[in-house]
């Protein structure tokens, strides 16, 4: 018998125990986020071949959008099940005409769809993967004061669990439904590839167990690796648990913010809004994310297995994306950036989602260490097979032996990752948090004082194999 009308996903998957992988342990939620990050680098290798414009996929997810790189935004449908529906009339203005308060239906590409208030799947995170490659469910729910954690590539898994989804669209929102159902029957049923779901253990193995180090490799009897398991340390479970649950919210406003931008009858000023709002929580959904990678490799060995995928990538392609965004910044604080590229950039083995996050936070937590007035150098140039990026302030004083070396900042220690400066009020991640942020995008962060400049950056990231003669 199921406790609601309908069954919840949880226990779809409870009565397909021979084809389901399931934790009943205080390691659900972590197997869960490693799971998430596993499939949504499945997802970003398995559709990399496609036009980045072709629509590829569908995720069903709740109680947030899940997957965020812009590869997989641009190239997956999604539609986010919620037991706190949101109203987007709460942003338009007062004075709007009553004409034009008409609530859209839903739009396929990017939905938020309600459930019931005593519907128990209220209560669970979920994510339904449908691609014309393999078809996955992953579910996290609490039943009994146990929170298990569970997962299936089998289709009539998957397609039951979409079967109980889709029942609750049918009393929600009916002419939905059908569209809906087109479009999950688009995506046949089929038993992935073998290769598909080794490659998905393969992903979640890189996630959970550390890579053994060279003293291990040459001993007579190595030690046996054990996997990691999250950290028993407060304050790096609490950062875990700050970063999601700020995420979470985060993700539904901007996903909210999205659709309402589709819309072709807001005024001006509240497209301006809307869009300062999306601005705002991309750069905090961002940050949260960089701050839950910390926590992450953390509890991983501190960064011994980077968890991330490194493939050859084109720096300036990044750059190119990122500088107006670095000088925007700067400006907000009343500094000025000048970046020095020299004509051709090499392309450089890392992972171009995490490079850019990584890069930005670093010169935020720069510029915020600055008075006003400040000049920024950031210089790329090559440096034998590596990349050099170097961040440097330049002296005020147009006469160098004149010039006066700025005082640094004042930094206090907050627990094992992150670190307060009173005079912003700022907090960010620590010099040892980053650093290993950039070992897992396989770079290197030097720190130094230098006089007359103050604190220097150095990044060096590897060169692809076939540029390192550039």
């Amino acid at each position: 018998m199921y406790e609601w009308i309908l069954p919840s996903l949880r226990e779809i998957l409870a009565e397909s125990q021979s084809t389901v992988a399931e934790c009943s342990s205080a390691k659900a939620e972590w197997q869960w986020r490693i799971s998430l990050a596993a499939t949504e680098q499945l997802l970003i290798n398995t559709l990399a071949t496609a036009a980045s414009d072709a629509i590829q996929g569908l995720v069903l997810a709740a109680p947030a959008p899940l997957f965020s790189p812009a590869t997989l935004t641009q190239s997956l449908q999604t539609v986010t099940f919620t037991a706190k529906p949101f109203n987007p009339l709460a942003l338009m203005p007062f004075e709007m005409p009553a004409s034009e308060e008409k609530v859209e239906e839903p739009a396929l590409h990017e939905s938020v769809l309600p459930l019931l208030p005593a519907d128990p799947l209220g209560t669970e995170k979920f994510c339904l993967v449908f691609t014309d490659k393999f078809r996955l469910v992953l579910v996290l729910a609490e039943h009994n004061s146990q929170t298990t954690f569970s997962f299936s590539f089998e289709p009539e898994v998957v397609e039951k669990a979409w079967r109980a989804l889709g029942a609750r669209v049918m009393l929600t929102n009916p002419d939905f439904c059908t569209d809906l159902d087109a479009l999950v029957q688009k995506y046949a049923p089929v038993a992935p590839d073998y290769r598909t779901v080794m490659q998905f253990s393969q992903l979640l193995l890189q996630a959970l167990a550390p890579e053994p180090d060279k003293e291990s490799i040459s001993s007579a009897s190595p030690p046996v690796s054990q996997p990691s398991t999250p950290s028993s340390r407060p304050d790096v479970e609490l950062l875990q648990a700050f970063a999601h649950e700020v995420r979470t919210p985060l993700t539904t406003i901007r996903t909210m913010t999205r659709l309402l931008l589709k819309r072709r009858d807001l005024p001006a000023n509240v497209i301006s809004r809307l869009e300062v709002i999306d601005h705002e929580c991309t750069e905090q959904i961002d940050r949260m994310e960089l701050l839950f990678k910390a926590a992450e490799l953390e509890t991983s060995n501190l960064g011994k297995s980077a968890h991330t995928q490194l493939t050859p990538m084109s720096l300036d392609q990044v750059l190119q994306q990122s500088i107006p965004r670095w000088q925007q910044s700067a400006n907000r604080r009343h500094l000025t950036l000048d970046v020095v590229l020299p004509q051709q950039l090499p392309t450089v083995v890392s992972n171009p989602t995490m490079l850019d996050r990584v890069l930005t936070n670093l010169i935020e937590n720069f510029t915020r260490s600055l008075p006003a007035g400040s000049h920024i150098q950031v210089q790329v140039i090559p440096a034998g097979d590596q990349l050099k990026l170097q961040l440097s302030p330049q002296p005020q004083c147009e006469d160098r032996s004149k010039a006066t070396t700025p005082t640094p900042p004042i930094r206090k220690a907050l627990g094992q990752l992150l670190m307060f400066q009173p005079e912003t009020g700022t907090i960010s991640l620590n010099i040892a948090a980053t650093k290993h942020l950039f070992q897992a995008i396989g770079g290197k962060l030097i720190v130094r004082q230098r006089p007359q400049y103050g604190e220097v950056l150095t990044i060096f990231l590897p060169l692809e194999v076939s540029a390192k003669q550039w």
